[in-house]
C-alpha cells in the first residue's frame, strides 16, 4: 500500500512541478517567494517574527496554494481523458487519492515554509542588530498549523474535484471558498455593533495564545480525520466511473 501511495506521490509531485512548463513554473515560484517572503514581511517587519497575525497568514498560505493545486485530481484526469486509464491500473482506490492529496500537502506546506524562512531572513537583513528568530509560539505553532490547514485544503479540494466536470470550475469554487473564508469574518465583525466588536476583541486578546494554538490544531486534526474518511469513502471506482 505505502509503495503505491509513494508511486502517486511522485507522479502526481512532478506534474504539479511541471505546471505551465519549466519557465513557467519557476516564474510562479519567484513572483511567490517575492509576494509571499520579501514583500509581506517587509510589510509586517518585527510583527512577522513576534505577532499571530503573522500566524494567520501563515496558515493561510498552505490553503490558498493547495486548494487550486486540488482543482485538479479529479477533475483534471476527467477533464483530459485520463481518469479511465487511472482506474484501470492495479493501483487501489486509497493509493491513488492519497498519493494525490499528500503531493499536493507536500508542495504547499513547502512552500509556506520556504516562505516562512524567507521572510526571516528578510526582516533580519533590514533591521540592525543580532539575527532575531521567530517567538517559540509562531515557531512551533506555524509549521503544525500550516500543515494541518494544508490537509483540510486538500480534503476540501478533493470533494470539489470530485462533483466538479472541468478543473476550471473546481478552481472558480475554491477560489471563492478560499476568499470567503477571509472576508466574512473580517467584514462580518466590522458588521457587529461596536460594544459587541470591543467585548469580542477583549475577549480574544484575553485569550492564551498558546491554549489558542493548540485548540485550532485539534480543531484542524479533526477535520481533516473526517474530511479524509469521506474523500477515501467516495474515491472508488464503481462510483466515478459511473460519474
Amino acid at each position: 500500500m505505502m509503495h503505491d501511495v509513494l508511486t502517486v506521490f511522485w507522479k502526481e509531485g512532478k506534474e504539479i512541478l511541471e505546471m505551465n512548463g519549466p519557465r513557467g513554473g519557476f516564474i510562479r515560484l519567484l513572483i511567490w517567494f517575492g509576494v509571499f517572503g520579501v514583500f509581506l514581511p517587509l510589510e509586517l517587519g518585527e510583527a512577522w517574527l513576534s505577532s499571530p497575525a503573522a500566524l494567520l497568514l501563515w496558515v493561510w498560505f498552505p490553503i490558498f496554494v493547495v486548494a487550486n493545486t486540488t482543482a485538479g485530481t479529479v477533475a483534471g484526469e476527467r477533464e483530459h481523458h485520463t481518469l479511465e486509464t487511472l482506474l484501470a491500473s492495479r493501483l487501489p482506490d486509497r493509493a491513488v487519492l492519497f498519493g494525490k492529496v499528500w503531493a499536493a500537502v507536500a508542495y504547499g506546506w513547502l512552500l509556506t515554509l520556504g516562505s516562512i524562512v524567507m521572510g526571516v531572513i528578510t526582516v533580519n537583513l533590514v533591521m540592525p542588530g543580532a539575527f532575531r528568530f521567530p517567538a517559540p509560539l509562531l515557531a512551533a505553532g506555524g509549521p503544525l498549523l500550516s500543515l494541518l490547514a494544508a490537509i483540510t485544503a486538500a480534503g476540501i479540494g478533493v470533494h470539489v474535484s470530485l462533483y466538479a466536470p472541468t478543473v476550471r470550475q473546481a478552481q472558480q469554487t475554491l477560489s471563492l471558498a478560499t476568499l470567503l473564508l477571509f472576508l466574512v469574518p473580517t467584514f462580518g465583525a466590522q458588521a457587529l455593533p461596536s460594544g459587541m466588536r470591543a467585548r469580542l476583541a477583549a475577549a480574544v486578546s484575553d485569550l492564551p495564545a498558546g491554549r489558542a494554538v493548540v485548540a485550532a490544531a485539534f480543531v484542524l486534526a479533526f477535520l481533516d480525520a473526517i474530511l479524509l474518511a469521506a474523500a477515501a469513502a467516495r474515491f472508488r471506482r464503481e462510483r466515478l466511473i459511473l460519474d
